[in-house]
């Protein structure tokens, strides 16, 4: 087809891909070039500012590997997450709900864990947290069998596939709710903790003068067939980052009850008691964001750095 002017190429555009032939593929073609098109004609995207979008979508992609995803960190960044999840739970958006973004920190080969076993494996000094949970449906009765995938960030506020220090799944786990719908496990305080910003998240972030911290948080997933995957995230009260979380993540059903107690041993300790009730729907296992542990700096000797110099 051959366009004669600008107003031609949305139309010429929108009939190429008319040809697609799953209905709900088609339609999400067709909205992505609309708005993208109408996104270029509002802002008149100069030819050197698309060229810095293509440039910054590449980085996106380069910058992804098996232990960090760039995209996923900007999807939240710009609030597509929280906006996709909150569309699609609580009733198609109608109603309050305790689900949240998947984040991009879950692995999905957690190591099983014994009911009221504990997440640490290898030493992690924080405060001791322990945590009850029951799962229901919306009739109140309990949900047996469901798979819960938990996981969270160290005291210092780093993930274990951030971190060559924490052994490998240290803070990562697998339970199977009891008869009753329960499970109980034990770990350490999370921490808020600034996200990556070496990538171009972190040049978005400097741009608009917004921190980089997430408050601190427990993730969970619960999977059991003949229900809707819950996919949540339970935040501390009393966080300084709550009311600004950099991923948009809040909101008010998701702030837990941490209750602060002192520690047998001296210091402090926190408990927690929490209830997840899941919707009908679909039980899926998203795709994992990372899969694998951030291998450790490089070994800079002496010798190597002088080496280089003289090179």
């Amino acid at each position: 087809m051959i366009i004669d002017n600008s107003d031609a190429i949305t139309p010429a555009v929108l009939e190429a891909y008319d040809g697609i032939s799953h209905q709900r593929m088609r339609e999400i073609v067709a909205a992505l070039i609309r708005h993208l098109h109408g996104f270029v004609r509002e802002v008149r995207l100069s030819e050197q500012e698309f060229q810095q979008a293509a440039h910054l979508v590449a980085r996106l992609a380069q910058q992804t590997t098996d232990s960090h995803n760039e995209v996923v960190l900007m999807a939240g960044s710009l609030g597509l997450s929280t906006l996709v999840c909150l569309l699609n739970n609580g009733d198609g958006g109608a109603t309050e709900t305790q689900a949240n973004m998947l984040g991009p920190f879950w692995r999905d080969d957690q190591p099983l864990v014994e009911n009221g076993g504990t997440l640490l494996r290898s030493p992690t000094p924080g405060p001791p947290l322990s945590v009850r949970v029951r799962l229901q449906d919306p009739t109140g009765a309990p949900i047996a069998g469901a798979e819960v995938d938990v996981w969270h960030s160290s005291p210092k506020g780093l993930y274990e596939n951030q971190d060559p220090e924490q052994a490998e799944m240290n803070l990562r786990g697998r339970f199977i709710s009891d008869a009753e719908g329960r499970f109980s496990f034990t770990t350490v305080m999370p921490a808020g903790y600034p996200i990556p910003d070496e990538g171009p998240v972190g040049e978005l972030l400097r741009m608009a003068g917004r921190h980089k911290f997430r408050p601190a948080h427990l993730h969970f997933m619960v999977y059991r067939p003949g229900f809707k995957t819950l996919i949540s995230q339970l935040y501390v009260g009393g966080d300084p980052h709550l009311e600004s979380d950099v991923q948009f993540g809040v909101t008010r059903a998701l702030i837990g009850d941490f209750v602060r107690r002192e520690h047998a041993a001296g210091g402090e300790a926190y408990s927690l008691d929490q209830v997840f009730t899941l919707e009908a729907g679909e039980a899926r296992r998203p795709r994992a964001p990372v899969c694998a542990k951030r291998a450790p700096p490089p070994d800079r000797r002496p010798a190597q750095i002088s080496e280089r110099l003289i090179e």
